[in-house]
Order: C-alpha cells, then structure tokens, then sequence
C-alpha cells in the first residue's frame, strides 16, 4: 500500500495552504464538522473500526472526529503545512501522509473515503495542473475509485457551477468553458498578517458528477444540494454552494 509521491508538485494551493497554517480552522466554513460527519456516517453506513480514506484532509478536523468516533482514518494532502498541523493534534486512529491525490497509489484499501470542501476536490485546475491528463478531477476521483474495496463508499463535495454563476462576485472570474472560478482574495496567517491569494475551483453539475463517477466505476446512490455544516438529502438546486454525491465502488 502507498499513498503517492511526497514530491513538490508546484500546485499553487501549497503557498496558500502555508501561508493560511493554523488559522484556515478560523474560517466558518469549518465550524460544521459534527454536523458532517454525524450525517457522514449514516450516509455510508460506516460499520465500526471501518477504514476510511480523506482525500484533501487539510488539517485533519474530519479525520480527527472520525477518529474519535472509532474509525481508522488515514488523511491525504497536498500541503506538508497542513499534514504536520493535522498529525500534531491527532487522536489514535488517525495517520496523515503527505501526497498529491492525482498520484495516490492505494489500491482497494479502504472501506469508504471522503473528499469534502473547502479545499479537497476541485482544486486540481489552475497552476500545477498538468500531470498529462486532460481532466485531473477524473483522475482524482478515479484514484479515489481504486483505493476503495468492492462495495466501498465514498461521500464527494463539489462546488455547485449553477451557485457560481449565479452569485459570482466581482472578485470572481468564470471560465464557462473549463467551468473554473477564479478568485483573487486575501488570506490571513495565524498572526493575522494578511496577504494577496489566487484560487482556481473546478465547478461541476448533478450531471457532470453523475457521468464523472460513472466513468470510474463508481454507482451514486445520493446527490444534494448542501452548505458547509448543514449536510442534508435537500435535492439539487441553484440556492446551495456544493453538491455532495454518495456512491459505491461497483466493480
């Protein structure tokens, strides 16, 4: 079993990652984290002590309440900032390793695996995405596909490209062509010390994701509209930021 290659890879979300450190957990979006993972495992019917997969953990806030809750979690990220921030304050069962998940290397490993926004699936696009495939968010989640067993079940958050054009703000760009937002926007350190940050977020549709997981095997059992902290069975629709899509490895 490996993760992938420790290698800097050059995406630009490590400078902004290294830059944010401790203080990414001070933005409200991941002030929900019960909430998720309460709805988390209902969702995929997590047996105990399953093994689960968190692709672009961050600093590890799903993996450590999974953890807590008896679950062996192994999170994976890009950002050796946010690895070393979530193996520090990590309870028993949760490991972190450091890799690029366009080149995860499991292979039917894990019972489920989660990917959740901000700061998971969808920043593939922008600087530091040519790994030689036309669509590095397929192959992600393709990766993804691979490290579950038969049966396994994964829980996807993708932003919504129906939420982005609609409440497109003018710090925003849309690419209507790759389905790219990119924002220009300010991040701030632990210290508080503030500076300029570009991010590239691949948007997607109900469709798109459905096609997306069909194409690696994998069989959506539910697709929603959801926010941050508030994961519920609400049917796709232009009012929520993110969709969030459970599936199962079919094959």
């Amino acid at each position: 079993m490996s993760g992938g290659s420790g290698a800097d890879s050059g995406h630009w979300f490590e400078e902004v990652a290294a830059h944010l450190g401790e203080a990414y957990l001070r933005y409200s979006f991941t002030y929900g984290t019960v909430q998720e993972v309460d709805f988390l495992v209902e969702a995929l019917e997590l047996d105990a002590g399953a093994r689960i997969l968190d692709v672009g953990c961050g600093p590890g806030r799903h993996s450590h309440e999974l953890a807590r809750r008896g679950f062996e979690v192994v999170g994976v990220d890009i950002s050796q900032a946010f690895v070393d921030l979530a193996a520090a304050a990590a309870p028993p069962g949760a490991t972190f390793v450091r890799a690029d998940a366009r080149e995860m290397s499991y292979e039917a490993d894990f019972d489920a695996a989660i990917s959740l926004c901000q700061g998971a699936f969808g920043l593939a696009g922008g600087p530091g995405a040519d790994t030689g495939s036309p669509d590095p968010d397929g192959a992600i989640l393709g990766r993804i596909a691979t490290a579950l067993r038969p049966g396994g079940r994964l829980a996807l958050s993708a932003f919504s490209a129906y939420f982005q054009v609609r409440f497109s703000g003018e710090n925003d760009d849309f690419d209507a062509d790759s389905g790219i937002n990119h924002e220009r926007t300010e991040v701030r350190d632990p210290t508080g010390s503030v500076r300029g940050a570009d991010l590239w977020t691949s948007c997607f549709t109900p469709r798109e994701l459905r096609l997306l997981a069909d194409r690696v095997g994998l069989a959506v059992e539910g697709l929603w509209s959801v926010t941050p902290g508030d994961y519920g069975r609400c049917p796709p629709d232009l009012e929520h930021p993110e969709f969030l899509v459970v599936a199962t490895r079919s094959f």
